[in-house]
């Protein structure tokens, strides 16, 4: 089927989804601080994936180092990433959603976005919940909007386990006074550029001279901004299979890398770890990126388009070295290494509007 606008979008949100499953495989964890990122081991070099309720509470967040984790919450209980058992987790949610005859587009393990052809969205939504939670004992959370801009805002509203909706009617008196990186896809870094400008709030953002924004930000993502100041965006849903833009490994070093070579040669083996899921898709590569993080916790992230796109192993190994010597600070150790690599999609020849993201259109 392909994209449809509905009167409603319904973005669904899995509660606390990484925990929730955790607690269904062991229920004697309910109502305890439970905390999953890396192997589990809070004295390890990993961050958290997600963190209870309850661990929450204690300041715990996504994000955080486990070591930081374990300070505030020494009760917590850790536990191991489990990729697969969440993804079928995820599955059989949107499976139940899919059930209902709804029309369902995926964002991720614990998100998506559903179609709302109905007038009475919120009973629609209920529905949702009722189902969702009797086939996987899971809960859930769903914003109701009039585009996908709303509804995926509307739902941090309605969390824990509820309904909220956020249309035109309501969205200058619910959004306005807020900062703008209350915004779906404004973060930190953006929002200090708006704030150069005094755009401080969504009802300045929404009010901000075009030609500033574009000035600021360029032709194409400056009228985005000024459009999700105003809640603008896509009322379309589209349930056709996901296509991975591309893949990436990283991996914390327990000890910091110190050489030139060791860094290198690990670089060498997260590629090689990419390369072989880039395989798996069947699509060459014409873009590569690498992440460095140095101690004690400064990132940089580069990337490089390749001439032409590719498949051969050795050539994308080469643009991701050629990568690492540009832009490797020598005599600084390392405790992070990432590699990503970005593929042509089916419809594409490898130009640069390859990297238009295929999900989280507004």
């Amino acid at each position: 089927m392909a994209a449809r606008a509905f009167p409603f979008v319904l973005h669904l949100d899995l509660d606390q989804f990484i925990a929730a499953v955790e607690v269904l495989r062991h229920p004697e964890l309910a109502g305890r601080e439970v905390v999953v990122g890396g192997r589990g081991d809070p004295s390890e070099r990993a961050v958290v994936s997600t963190a209870s309720y309850e661990a929450r509470e204690r300041g715990v967040h996504s994000g955080m180092p486990l070591r930081v984790a374990a300070r505030k919450a020494p009760d917590a209980v850790f536990l191991p990433v489990d990729g697969p058992h969440y993804l079928a987790a995820s599955e059989e949610v949107f499976a139940t959603v899919r059930d209902l005859g709804l029309v369902v587009e995926v964002l991720g393990w614990d998100e998506g976005f559903v179609g709302g052809d109905t007038d009475d969205p919120e009973s629609l939504a209920r529905r949702i919940q009722a189902a969702v939670l009797e086939r996987t004992r899971l809960h859930c959370s769903l914003g109701v909007g009039d585009n996908r801009v709303r509804a995926k805002i509307a739902t941090d509203f309605g969390k824990p386990r509820g309904v909220y909706r956020l249309t035109a009617e309501n969205w200058a008196g619910v959004m306005g006074h807020r900062p703008t990186i209350a915004l779906w896809g404004v973060g930190s870094r953006v929002s200090a550029r708006l704030d150069k400008h005094g755009i401080g709030t969504v009802d300045e953002l929404a009010a901000a001279d075009p030609e500033v924004l574009v000035a600021e930000f360029g032709p194409r993502m400056g009228a985005w901004y000024g459009a999700l100041g105003r809640g603008e965006g896509s009322a379309e849903v589209d349930d056709a299979p996901w296509v991975a833009r591309g893949h990436s490994r990283e991996t914390t070093y327990q000890q910091n890398l110190t050489t030139t070579e060791t860094i290198a040669d690990a670089v060498r083996v997260l590629t090689a770890q990419v390369l072989q899921d880039v395989h798996r898709e069947g699509r060459p590569v014409q873009r590569v990126g690498l992440k460095i993080r140095y101690a004690p916790f400064f990132t940089v992230n580069r990337s490089r388009k390749l001439p032409a796109p590719t498949s051969e192993p050795e050539a994308v190994q080469a643009a991701v070295q050629a990568l690492l010597a540009d832009h490797l600070e020598e005599g600084r150790e390392v405790r992070l290494l990432g590699v990503r690599a970005e593929m042509t999609m089916p419809d594409e020849d490898g130009d640069e509007v390859g990297r238009t993201p295929v999900r989280g259109r507004v």
